[in-house]
Order: structure tokens, then C-alpha cells, then sequence
């Protein structure tokens, strides 16, 4: 028999402060901040903190939950732990929540694991929605750029998806300009509704204006949404005293080493905090505002270790514009 004392009632207020932003030319909409289940949700992290957190997120206004089959570690342990969620907390709010998950790189042993095949994507799909015990999801990403793998295959795959139902939009993660240009091409040919882009973005890492899909997704019509907007962690205070113990750099993953704060870079950071500062806001907000300063990204995916995290990271969206004396500061520490 259910525990009557922990069945989960969403807030009722959950949609007074969030922000939802249209993603490129769809009708769907975007909270301006997400959560990301990257790190923190795998089979060695805490089921009870991330029930917590799901719920903080979800009490304030947080929509979507962006996961891929990959995530973990292991493999799928954070579909699988989403999925437990799903059953425990969220089934009767799932026409509320935009679910997402991905498929792309390393999956499981032998040629059809990886990559961009139809047969990967399909067989990875029906993979992830059993472990999220769910019909369908409301956006299947391909992860990565194939270059071995015809895109019109990979692209073909995705609309048949969503032809069946298993998902609502085609969404892809990491692409450069010519192959966003190109899967547009496709999928309009296919009538697939296209409608995002997930790329990494952080005032550290500008590689999306430079190599100028950001700029062709606005004239697309294709919404994009920023992930690492605070650099792993570089873009908060966590490091303006040296390397704690328990940080990423210190456990040296393979996605931030210690080798990446450079004695630049930590002016860079104590200079940026100090503006922050200035703006009433932490570091970590300042930053995740800076993504969001124009309607060019539609929402910035967030990670987080504990709620505590996440509704910090909530109030940027009473404080997202910059003067342009604070914009010029910006560019100025930013650059190298």
C-alpha cells in the first residue's frame, strides 16, 4: 500500500515565476531553464536526492527532463532511474513535462551500438522508452554528426519515429551549420517537425557564433537549446578559492581537468564574479543569464548535484538583460 504521506503534489503555484520560450518557428515552448540528468542520476548516485530534485525542479516551473541512453554511469541507468520516478512521482503530470532523450554515441557492444544508423536509433528508442516506462517521448534527439552514416538515412529515421508516435518533434545534438542545413533540408522534404538544436554554449565557449549555427538557427526556425552553459562548473564560485576535493577537476573526468584553470582563466573567473556581484546575482546566474540575453537560445540546460542548486539557479529568469557597458565588461575579461 502507498505511503498516502510521500505521494507527490506538484506546487501549485509551479508556473508563476517560469519563463517559457518558444522553440524556433513550433508551437512547443521551452522553460527557460531545464534540467539535465547527464550527471547525478546514475546507478551510483542517490535515488532519494534525485526525487528531490526532480520535484524541486518540477515545483518551479521546470518542464523539461533532458536525458540520452548513455547517460549514467552505467549505461541507461538514468532513463532507468527516470523511469522509477515516472512510476513514483510524475505519471500524473507527464502531458505536463517535455521529455527528452538522445541516441548517438556508445550504447551497447558490436556495430549497431553507436553512431547514426536506422537501425541504431530505432532499436535504441524502443530501448530508452522501456526503461522510461514510457509510450513516447516529446523529443528524439540523434546525438552527434555521423560522417560515415548518409544523413538522409539518419534523418529518415527520425521522421519515421515520429511518424510512429514514439516521439512528437526531431531534435539533433552537436551539429555544426552544414549538417544543421542539411537535416532541415531533409526533414522539411519529409514533413518531420524539426525544431531543435543542442549545442554547447558558455561565455568560455562561444564555438556556436563562431561557427555560425547560431546564427542560421534564428533564420531556420530551429530553437536551440545550450548545454554547459556554466562550463562545467568553472562559471561559479566553486573555484575562486582553489580546487575543492569533491569538484570535477579534483576527481580529473575526462570532461574538465585541472589543466583547464589556467592562472588566465582563474582572473577570468574572479573577475566575472566580481561583475556579478555588481548585478546582485551569483556567478552561476550571471552566466546562465548571459545564454539567455537574447531570443536566440530557448531555454539553457542545467545540472545539478542537490535542489538547492536548482533554485538558485531558477531566479535568473527575473534577471536575464545586461546593459551594454556590462556586455562590453564581459567581452573584455572573456577574451583571450
Amino acid at each position: 500500500m502507498a505511503d498516502i504521506a510521500n505521494i507527490y503534489k506538484a506546487d501549485a503555484s509551479r508556473y508563476d515565476l517560469m519563463q517559457y520560450n518558444r522553440v524556433g518557428k513550433s508551437g512547443l515552448k521551452f522553460p527557460a531553464v531545464s534540467l539535465g540528468f547527464w550527471h547525478n542520476f546514475g546507478s551510483k548516485d542517490n535515488y532519494d536526492n534525485m526525487k528531490q530534485m526532480c520535484r524541486t525542479a518540477f515545483d518551479l516551473g521546470i518542464t523539461q527532463f533532458d536525458l540520452a541512453n548513455n547517460y549514467g554511469p552505467v549505461y541507461g541507468s538514468a532513463e532507468s532511474n527516470f523511469g522509477r520516478l515516472m512510476e513514483e512521482d510524475f505519471r500524473p503530470y507527464r502531458d505536463e513535462l517535455v521529455i527528452t532523450t538522445k541516441a548517438g554515441y556508445d550504447m551497447w557492444d558490436g556495430p549497431y551500438g553507436n553512431w547514426g544508423s536506422r537501425k541504431y536509433l530505432m532499436a535504441s528508442l524502443d530501448q530508452s522508452l522501456k526503461r522510461m516506462k514510457l509510450d513516447y517521448v516529446d523529443i528524439f534527439y540523434h546525438h552527434r554528426m555521423d560522417p560515415d552514416t548518409p544523413l538522409e538515412e539518419t534523418m529518415q529515421a527520425l521522421a519515421d519515429i515520429v511518424r510512429s508516435g514514439k516521439a512528437l518533434y526531431a531534435g539533433v545534438s552537436n551539429y555544426n551549420k552544414e549538417y544543421t542545413e542539411k537535416a532541415v533540408s531533409i526533414l522539411k522534404e519529409l514533413h518531420c517537425p524539426f525544431i531543435v538544436n543542442q549545442r554547447r554554449y558558455s561565455m568560455f565557449d562561444r564555438t556556436i557564433e563562431e561557427d555560425g549555427v547560431k546564427k542560421y538557427c534564428k533564420e531556420a526556425g530551429v530553437g536551440i537549446i545550450a548545454f554547459s552553459p556554466l562550463a562545467q562548473g568553472m562559471l561559479t564560485d566553486k573555484y575562486l578559492e582553489g580546487i575543492p576535493q569533491d569538484s570535477r577537476i579534483a576527481r580529473d573526468n575526462r570532461f574538465l581537468h585541472k589543466s583547464d584553470l589556467t592562472e588566465e582563466r582563474l582572473r577570468q573567473i574572479a573577475e566575472l564574479n566580481e561583475l556579478a556581484k555588481q548585478r546582485g546575482q551569483t556567478l552561476a546566474q550571471m552566466a546562465l543569464s548571459w545564454v539567455l540575453k537574447d531570443d536566440e537560445v530557448c531555454s539553457v540546460l542545467i545540472g545539478a548535484s542537490k535542489p538547492s542548486q536548482i533554485k538558485e539557479n531558477i531566479s535568473i529568469v527575473e534577471q536575464t538583460s545586461f546593459s551594454e557597458e556590462e556586455l562590453k565588461m564581459i567581452e573584455k575579461i572573456c577574451e583571450r
